[in-house]
């Protein structure tokens, strides 16, 4: 059935954002927030010896067992409003809490999110009542990388709706190990912007969320006889993939203002120091540079040594950072190299907000968006710009110390081979650790080396997409090396997905690639093909998630976009919209149930069909 006007009565009303859906929150029965901002944290895990919660505001602490309700248990606080990352230590493994739906997209360490709401006013990032804008998922083709890359979007409210009007961009760098999603799913960017536009107290603007870390995304061979920087200052292929690859993306795509007034970039740990870089490289095309817990290089040729200039082409030079945090020593040397350079700044420092912490980014990025595209507000800014802190001898410096403490070398799971795949985690106290997965109806055992890596090395699994955990002594532990998290209710597992899969989106070469938008309200995502244009009539086809998905899981472990993409491309299949939340009664041309199969790989082939018939 072709159906695009339901489409635009659905889609564009809910999921972009012109309907909001109060008392829709997240759910977290693991934790109790109490009345005197102390918080209770509940855990079930009756084979555990010892048991510890690892939280922001407190550090590591013991939980005790209650006899009576089996649970291990610990109140801790009070703690300010605000939202922490956490996880349980169980008998010396980091475990994610299995029964909180909100969690930190990362490459590496998996943490769940606490939040702790305002008893009395509002915090700059609740969900409110208010118009909300649209989050996208784009995939654009990347000659820097060799490949394809990905990006998050966001359009403020009425975006749709104004066809004529354009729009400032700033670009938004999260940090070391973050994947794009984390200045959306932690940072919470789009709620922040949306409160401040209801207040009239920002302007409107695309916020665009690169990643970080791009060369991540390759396969082995992919890096093999490359000369990939992964970080620099000029010539890595970050840098390179902003500026030749993201940016023209984004302006073709997107009705963007294209001129230096109307564009700002910043970002948070790296990602101010990426941020903060490729703007003073690039003054030609940013007047707008915000830093968050970071700082750059000092050898950017005729920036620093030519204040006058420089001064003339900035609106705003924001600077943030914790006195507790560890890079506050180098943050403070590098504004203090920017005082002495006559070059303005404006400089902001926070005391209270456990120091290198996702509640600091939040927390600039509030201040920064009232004076974003706004020059009479950034330039009294400026104005007020106060010097850099004198110096004590006591600062915290990022040292190479700190980093390999902070960022271990990492084990490598899942490394694929031409035919096999292996699977490995370090937990050198444990006394046994198991392979699940949903391809196998019994775990499989894993050996452990003489450094307490447990490995297995899987064959007839090396080339299919699906999903799995490692049992270590009874616990379900996602593979804390595998950046790839399947977004399910309860316990959250990992994914395998093999490098050369004909629907691996980072591969697909040639192709035109449609994008996902996320409603997280209202549970709702839809996939839109790129050929979509103004006027045109496309079937809608129905994705049902299974019992133990989310709205998220069609897309991000199905890979329901990389498929329609790719069958789109080659004739296969007709253009079609995806939709994932849609009422069982909406008239569609097809519906594809993911509980009518066993595994992810069989979902796959299922859609695949389906979207081959589809008229």
């Amino acid at each position: 059935m072709k159906n695009l006007s339901l489409y635009g009565r659905i889609a564009l009303s809910m999921l972009l954002g012109a309907v909001f859906m109060p008392g829709m929150v997240y759910a977290q029965p693991s934790t109790v927030c109490n009345d005197d901002g102390t918080v209770t944290f509940n855990y079930r895990n009756d084979k555990a010896k010892k048991v510890q919660v690892d939280v922001q505001f407190a550090g590591r602490q013991d939980m005790q067992r209650d006899a009576a309700t089996g649970l291990w248990t610990v109140t801790l606080g009070p703690a300010a409003p605000d939202m922490y990352p956490y996880h349980f230590e169980v008998d010396g493994v980091s475990v994610m809490d299995p029964a909180a739906d909100q969690y930190f997209p990362n490459e590496g360490f998996k943490n769940s999110l606490l939040e702790i709401h305002a008893r009395q006013g509002n915090l700059p990032h609740d969900i409110r009542q208010v118009p909300h804008g649209s989050i996208e998922y784009i995939y654009y083709p990347s000659k820097s990388l060799g490949a394809v890359n990905q990006a998050v979007v966001y359009l403020p409210p009425g975006y749709d709706n104004q066809k004529d009007r354009k729009y400032p961009v700033f670009y938004l760098i999260s940090g070391t190990t973050d994947t794009e999603e984390v200045y959306y799913k932690v940072g919470r960017m789009n709620f922040i912007l949306d409160n401040l536009l209801a207040e009239g107290k920002a302007r409107e603007m695309i916020i665009v969320l690169p990643y970080g870390n791009p060369y991540h995304l390759l396969p082995p061979e992919a890096l093999q006889g490359r000369n990939m920087q992964m970080m620099g200052f000029g010539n890595d292929v970050f840098s390179n993939d902003l500026i030749n690859d993201l940016m023209p993306f984004i302006e073709k795509h997107y009705r963007t203002i294209n001129d230096r007034d109307h564009r700002a970039i910043g970002g948070f740990s790296r990602g101010g120091n990426q941020g903060l870089y490729n703007g003073l490289a690039n003054l030609d095309k940013f007047s707008y540079l915000c830093s968050y817990s970071s700082f750059t290089s000092t050898d950017i040729p005729k920036v620093y040594d030519n204040a006058a200039a420089t001064n003339k082409r900035l609106h705003l030079f924001w600077l943030g950072v914790g006195t507790d945090d560890f890079l506050y020593g180098n943050a403070r040397d590098y504004m203090e190299f920017l005082d002495k350079k006559g070059i303005r700044s404006v400089k902001e420092f926070t005391h209270d907000k456990f120091g290198h912490t996702w509640m600091n980014a939040k927390y600039f990025l509030d201040k920064t968006l009232r004076l974003l595209f706004n020059p009479e507000a950034s330039e009294q800014a400026m104005k007020n710009g106060q010097p850099a802190p004198a110096v004590t001898g006591k600062e915290q410096q990022f040292t190479p110390g700190v980093m390999a403490r902070l960022f271990p070398k990492p084990i490598v799971s899942p490394e694929y081979t031409a035919d096999a795949v292996t699977f490995r985690m370090k937990a050198p106290e444990a006394q046994q650790v198991l392979f699940e997965s949903e391809l196998s109806q019994q775990p499989l055992p894993m050996e452990k080396d003489a450094d307490g890596v447990w490995s297995v090395t899987i064959k007839e699994w090396a080339d299919k997409t699906f999903k799995y955990c490692f049992v270590v002594d009874g616990t379900q532990v996602a593979d804390p090396s595998n950046m790839w998290l399947s977004p399910d209710k309860g316990f959250k597992y990992s994914i395998a997905s093999y490098p050369s899969d004909r629907y691996n989106i980072t591969m697909m070469k040639g192709v035109e690639h449609g994008k996902v938008i996320y409603d997280y309200n209202l549970m709702v995502s839809v996939y839109l093909p790129t050929i979509l244009r103004p006027g045109s009539q496309l079937p809608l086809v129905r994705l049902v998630p299974g019992k133990n998905d989310t709205w998220e899981s069609w897309f991000k472990v199905g890979g329901a976009n990389a498929i329609a993409d790719k069958l789109i491309s080659e004739g296969k299949a007709k253009p079609c919209i995806l939709i994932v939340g849609l009422d069982d009664n909406a008239p569609v041309a097809a519906t594809l149930r993911a509980d009518d199969y066993k595994t992810w790989m069989e979902r796959r082939a299922a859609l695949a069909q389906l979207l081959h018939q589809v008229k």
